[in-house]
């Protein structure tokens, strides 16, 4: 008897051994695939870091050759640079993983730097001098690009070296912000800091501070608590809450808002800002990966439209799309009585796994969107199709209203068409017939995009 219970024990003793190590084993493949996971997330952002220093130093490059150019045809080339440096620039910015206002003033910065600079090469391909104003202005943007390019390449030194880490820039509250020397330096929040000064500059034309600062044209509602903005948030996403935490008021930057970070069932964490005034989505970004596309891009779009209705923006229609890693960004341009309005620009990011909506960024559309008045054609169609080259063959006609880099808008005829195999959108005011803008369409791996 006494050896059947021995034996009895024994098994129980090496089941309870061999289920320990099972679990320990699940624990450490568990923890093994998240750690592996976590560094591929952050090699992602070390990248996007990398190219984002890379542009930053060729925008610092054509300013420093844009403010000694002689002549007009090559001051217009370098600014030209810069304008298409600084847009790739702010594109590398949005893919790293800070909030709202550590990325505040950095990215305005790059936005006004891109504007300013388009709209001078405009001057100079226009045959027009460049004031000493705007001489200055150059100067004075340069000394700022390259202040950014240095606390940029510092940034990427102290994460190189392992003194910095992902976490560490997220965390702007934690001991390790106390303990760097030289944080200054290699600070994001720090590098917007240096702009304070910059930020209160008043520019004539598109690099206009007053403009900047105007009130918001989609914005027209009464402001709302920050305890209303979370009840909004919760409002949206429906039973996936798990926890919201509130990061405070935002005071600074183009649209005023309240910021949160939102704890999701499967513990998964994103950050959104609501505006104050109105309670719109302003932006909203959720980080994960996607590993396979099952959705089509109809089926995306339709989800994409949905979620906008859904939160208070009608009448959106897709434009262009990029797909990148099984997510899809999709553009959505506001329509009104068949008119496309440019403008008023949602971007929309999609994963084509499950159709789970990953992200929104919708300044565009609150700086801009109102009913317009006004926006009858004064030339018939036929009459504006006199002004397009004669060997462009016309696939698709509209009435549009496109921005310009004044911050004004004209009401054109967009005519998508194509010259033996390049496909062109060209642009023609709807009021005197003046050809006002081309663009070339790119069909991608990615997606199609315009130039």
């Amino acid at each position: 008897m006494k050896r059947k219970t021995d034996i009895k024990t024994r098994l129980i003793i090496g089941i309870s051994i061999i289920s320990i190590l099972l679990i320990a084993c699940l624990i450490y493949k568990i923890n093994a695939t998240k750690e592996n996971y976590e560094q591929e997330k952050d090699n992602i952002y070390t990248m996007s870091l990398n190219q984002l220093t890379d542009h930053v130093e060729n925008v610092e490059n054509f300013l420093a050759k844009a403010s000694i150019s002689s002549n007009s045809e090559a001051g217009a080339e370098s600014l030209t640079e810069v304008w298409k440096e600084a847009d790739i620039a702010v594109s590398y910015l949005s893919q790293i993983p800070l909030n709202v206002e550590q990325l505040n003033k950095t990215a305005k910065f790059l936005n006004q730097v891109s504007e300013y600079s388009y709209s001078l090469s405009r001057k100079n391909i226009n045959k027009e001098n460049l004031s000493q104003d705007d001489l200055d202005n150059i100067k004075m943007l340069h000394e700022y690009s390259v202040q950014l390019k240095e606390g940029l390449q510092n940034i990427e030194s102290e994460i190189n070296i392992g003194s910095l880490s992902w976490k560490d820039l997220q965390n702007r509250e934690n001991d390790y912000i106390k303990q760097v020397d030289n944080l200054d330096a290699i600070s994001f929040t720090d590098i917007d800091n240096n702009f304070n000064e910059f930020e209160g500059l008043i520019y004539d034309g598109a690099f206009s501070e007053h403009v900047e600062l105007a009130e918001k044209k989609g914005l027209t509602e009464n402001e709302i608590t920050e305890n209303e903005a979370e009840n909004r948030v919760k409002e949206i996403f429906n039973n996936k809450i798990k926890q919201i935490n509130k990061k405070g008021k935002v005071d600074q930057g183009n649209i005023q808002v309240y910021q949160f970070e939102v704890t999701e069932n499967d513990n998964s964490i994103f950050n959104i800002a609501i505006s104050i005034k109105g309670g719109k989505v302003v932006l909203f970004n959720k980080d994960r990966e996607v590993t396979e596309e099952k959705i089509s891009r109809e089926d995306a779009n339709k989800i994409g439209k949905d979620f906008l209705n859904k939160i208070g923006f009608e009448n959106m229609q897709e434009s262009y799309f990029l797909v990148q890693e099984n997510i899809i960004t999709i553009n959505y341009l506001y329509k009104q009585n068949e008119i496309l309005v440019y403008p008023d620009l949602i971007k929309v990011k999609i994963a084509m796994d499950n159709g789970e909506i990953l992200g929104i960024e919708s300044t565009g559309y609150l700086n801009s969107h109102e009913e317009r008045t006004d926006i009858v054609p004064e030339i018939t169609i036929e009459k504006a199709k006199e002004n397009l080259n004669k060997n462009l063959n016309i696939e698709a006609e509209n009435l549009s209203i496109i921005p310009t880099e004044w911050k004004t808008e004209i009401l054109c005829y967009e005519f998508k068409g194509k010259i033996d195999e390049t496909e062109f959108l060209v642009y023609i005011n709807a009021k005197t017939g003046k050809e006002e803008n081309i663009l070339v369409i790119r069909e991608t791996p990615g997606g199609i995009l315009t130039i």
